[in-house]
């Protein structure tokens, strides 16, 4: 054989190798290539959506969280203002009680020293009667001399 036309028959065999596998070797191959460029791009669109959805449910989360701290805080300043004021109030009350105890205690002290006055009004007007009847040496009847009795009385 001649080497020009071997030459030619592996030229003319490498084209027909060339269009059977652009025919038939090659676009499954570009098929599975695209797929697989495909899925990759999806799987990076994926991966940076969840991404992103993670950025926002994290910063949902630290609002919440925000959120709730500031409730708590103001629940705390609230019950702290209520336990100031429940305090504030038991005193006044306390305060209250106590002066309506001392006005009692000063009421029943006048009134036990009104009464002892007019204990010792009584004894010292009997002790001017006894000491009238010695000096008189004569009975002093309480009943007919009622009215000079008050007026001494008013006197002491």
């Amino acid at each position: 054989m001649n080497i020009n036309a071997t030459l030619f028959a592996q030229a003319i065999v490498f084209a027909i190798l060339v269009w059977f596998t652009m025919k038939f070797v090659w676009p499954p191959i570009a098929k599975a290539l695209d797929e697989r460029a495909q899925k990759i791009s999806e799987g990076l669109a994926a991966a940076e959506k969840a991404k992103t959805e993670l950025a926002v449910a994290n910063k949902r989360i630290e609002d919440t969280l925000a959120q709730s701290r500031n409730e708590a805080a103001a629940r705390l300043a609230d019950a702290e203002r209520r336990a100031h004021a429940i305090i504030e109030e038991a005193k006044a009350r306390a305060s209250e009680e106590a002066a309506k105890i001392v006005a009692a205690a000063k009421a029943e002290a006048e009134q036990q020293a009104v009464q002892a006055r007019e204990a010792l009004r009584e004894q010292v007007a009997m002790l001017a009667v006894k000491g009238a009847e010695q000096i008189l040496r004569r009975e002093v009847d309480a009943r007919t001399h009622a009215e000079l009795l008050e007026r001494l009385k008013a006197e002491l």
